[in-house]
């Protein structure tokens, strides 16, 4: 019978966390360091010698003293083990009683439960403060990075009408590479080629999509073909990237505000520091506001080879995303916000996840400038009507760097005629 576990918890939470109660003040005042046969036993014995033993089916009783022990000897409690399962990359909790995870691409339900509201808020408060961070009513959200790599959201039950969320994001601890995402299908060898000798050349780089498309991800790989003997300053929301071949590298991280509001560092602040350490390239997480104009600011002073991400749902869509976070601080013209814009990114590339939780390139695209009305952009890789990542025939317009790198041969297509931008 699906979810049976979850439906037994949910019956019998009240008395599960009465047990879970008793067994931890056994563990702490009355004996040391139990090990775990002895807390199973101890499970075993306070389950059979309480009155929930005549109110469960024979099926329930297993499920109940398995939980209760779950709860005894793992930190994180019934999260513990989709923590540890390398195949999770998402734990989505919507209140106590539904939890899911994204695994082989595929969100699938599991079946477990919080015993109660209280208890899955206790469990948010843990990873709080395992950051030095403090939820509460006051402050009702934490979004932090774990000293694993992981990210946590938490909003508690004062906000979330079903319930307090969390949500953990993992990441893997070494960098992927290329040739995996060439493997899954993700972009094209030829694609993947193109895109190294741009970073390879130093052309910026800015990757779009929208939520979980693969953006980080795809950055990540894109970084293994930045030089070995380069300075780079990596500046995110909350660290993600893995770059292990660079080791003339600073990575900054932005920081919350304490509980009185003070101590708050954004990525504005770290953007701006970063112009003072002699950077060859910058690479900033995502933008998702007014950060964005020192980010266009860098890349136009003169650091080659810069990368960011962003949120959006094509290269165009993009463009109209960064010029309204650009204006939302700036009293400067749109013709202005544009032309800077023009000028600082060289490509992007645009990333999608599809109905089967595909990640994918769907476009690569030169920016080739802002005609006074729009922008010029010249198309170099398109998904075709067969889902097929495919060249479009264009030449890149803005070959110096890869001629001046060696990369001249590459990007041009002697059987096309040079494509028009669009």
């Amino acid at each position: 019978m699906r979810a049976i576990k979850a439906r037994t918890i949910k019956k019998y939470g009240a008395d599960i966390d009465e047990l879970v109660r008793r067994i931890r003040k056994w563990m702490t005042e009355e004996t040391e360091n139990p090990d775990k046969d002895e807390i199973l036993t101890k499970c075993e014995d306070a389950f059979f010698g309480s009155e929930l033993s005549y109110k469960t089916e024979t099926r329930e009783n297993e499920l109940i003293i398995s939980s209760i022990y779950t709860r005894l000897v793992n930190r994180y409690g019934i999260l513990n083990s989709l923590l540890d399962d390398p195949s999770i990359n998402e734990i989505m909790v919507n209140g106590p009683d539904r939890i899911y995870v994204e695994r082989n691409r595929a969100l699938v339900q599991i079946d477990d439960a919080f015993t109660s509201s209280s208890e899955l808020e206790e469990i948010i408060r843990m990873f709080a403060s395992d950051v030095h961070r403090e939820i509460n009513e006051a402050n009702p959200i934490v979004d932090a990075r774990l000293p694993s790599g992981y990210r946590v959201n938490g909003v508690l039950k004062t906000v979330a009408l079903n319930g307090p969320i969390l949500t953990i994001r993992k990441f893997r601890e070494t960098e992927i590479e290329m040739s995996e995402l060439v493997g899954c299908a993700s972009l094209s060898l030829e694609c993947a080629r193109d895109l190294a000798a741009l970073v390879r050349s130093g052309y910026n780089v800015f990757i779009s999509g929208g939520t979980s498309s693969g953006k980080t991800t795809f950055l990540n790989a894109l970084t293994a073909f930045i030089g070995e003997n380069e300075r780079v300053i990596t500046i995110e929301d909350s660290a993600e990237l893995v770059i292990s071949h660079i080791e003339n590298k600073v990575q900054m991280e932005c920081r919350a505000a304490n509980s009185i509001g003070k101590g708050e560092v954004n990525m504005t602040q770290l953007i701006r520091t970063s112009l003072r350490m002699r950077p060859d390239r910058i690479i900033v997480g995502e933008v998702r506001g007014k950060e964005v104009i020192d980010m266009i600011q860098a890349m136009n002073t003169g650091h080659d080879g810069s990368m960011s991400t962003g949120h959006g749902n094509s290269i165009r869509g993009m463009l109209n995303r960064l010029e309204t976070m650009y204006l939302s601080d700036s009293q400067v013209s749109v013709e202005s916000v544009r032309n800077q814009i023009a000028n600082a990114i060289d490509i992007f590339v645009h990333l999608k996840r599809d109905a089967n939780g595909r990640r994918r390139v769907e476009e690569v695209a030169e920016m080739i400038g802002f005609n006074g009305s729009e922008y010029q952009i010249n198309y170099l890789y398109r998904v075709d009507e067969h889902g097929e990542l495919k060249p479009t025939g264009n030449s890149l317009f803005d070959r110096e760097r890869l001629v001046r790198t060696g990369y001249g041969h590459m990007m041009t297509d002697c059987s096309h005629e040079r494509g028009k931008a669009s």
